[in-house]
């Protein structure tokens, strides 16, 4: 199932995070459907995710941290469609800066929720939740529901928790056009490098290159993955807008797990070297979810969606766009 046209175009669409790894990937697909796309971006915010359609987009300088921007830019634009995908979302830093992430996700959530609530002309606003709310997640409770307990295992975890919960009491107060997904591991060309396929992918292309010596460094490898790839995760994202229910919350996976051990051998196969393993202390978590499959039955069936793209493409195109950087 793909987007409608007619729902999106012409539409005033407003992305936070546009110039992230999924808010770049949605911006072009909303263009190349007709939407008036608008983003909030910070001032100190790479722009490489977005230069290829820069000039399509209406960006507006501020940051969801800051509740007078925030409300500023909502007012500007009048969006119909709110996508809030900004926010601290690399789990290990979460350790090293608990307050910051737990202070930056929730205050951006929390602002963008209050300008909303000021406005009204919104009728859709989807909110990026995350497996990690799942957290320690039991052998007999997998694949993953949506009814299943939020036993969260980072600080990360636990904003995506708060924030959930509080797009739940909006909804349900004032009456805030709230959609929350939960989405699983979801990876391909630009994401950020501090994340395991990318890390890994860039490790490969250096030492294609001749610029590492043919050894990955690694952290764990035993723990299981539900990787979809990017781009059949934003079509997921604006089905939501287009087909879920206000304050409901639906599980995107693709219902396959991986081992990190397995993406690994499949991006090493795919390079066609000979690279062996080191395990690094520093890369190994305080605490892990070590095993997150979803069933994404309840999104399935009300939007009729389902990953399009193999994995094993998902990681050859991943390995290409860091073969072309290093």
């Amino acid at each position: 199932m793909e987007p409608d046209p007619n729902f999106w175009s012409c539409r005033t669409v407003l992305v936070t995070g546009i110039s992230g790894f999924v808010g770049s990937h949605l911006s072009e697909k909303l263009l190349a459907l007709g939407a008036d796309v608008h983003g909030i971006i910070r001032r100190r915010s790479s722009m490489q995710n977005i230069a290829a359609v820069k000039d399509e987009l209406n960006l507006h300088p501020g940051d969801v941290s800051d509740a007078h921007s925030t409300v500023s830019i909502l007012k500007e634009v009048q969006p119909s469609v709110v996508f809030h995908l900004a926010a601290q979302s690399f789990v290990p830093l979460s350790w090293q800066a608990p307050l910051e992430t737990i202070s930056s996700n929730i205050t951006g959530t929390l602002n963008v929720l209050e300008a909303i609530r000021k406005i009204d002309t919104v009728d859709r606003i989807h909110f990026a939740g995350s497996s990690e709310e799942y957290g320690a997640v039991r052998p007999n409770e997998s694949p993953v529901k949506e009814t299943n307990e939020l036993r969260p295992l980072s600080p990360y975890g636990v904003s995506k928790v708060a924030c959930d919960m509080m797009c739940f009491q909006y909804a349900h107060s004032y009456k805030i056009p709230v959609i929350r997904t939960r989405a699983f591991n979801h990876t391909g060309p630009r994401r950020g490098q501090e994340f395991v396929t990318s890390n890994f992918a860039n490790q490969i292309a250096n030492i294609l290159k001749g610029k590492q010596p043919p050894v990955i460094k690694v952290g764990n490898l035993e723990a299981v993955r539900d990787f979809t790839d990017v781009r059949d995760m934003i079509r997921a994202y604006m089905l939501a807008v287009e087909k879920c229910d206000v304050n409901e919350i639906y599980n995107i996976g693709s219902g396959k797990g991986w081992k990190i051990r397995e993406m690994l051998d499949l991006l090493i196969r795919l390079s066609g070297a000979k690279i062996k393993t080191e395990q690094d202390p520093e890369r190994m978590r305080p605490s892990d979810v070590e095993h997150l499959i979803c069933d994404s039955t309840k999104f399935r069936k009300k939007t009729g969606w389902a990953p399009n793209i193999p994995f094993d493409r998902t990681m050859g195109d991943l390995l290409d766009y860091w073969k072309a950087r290093v």
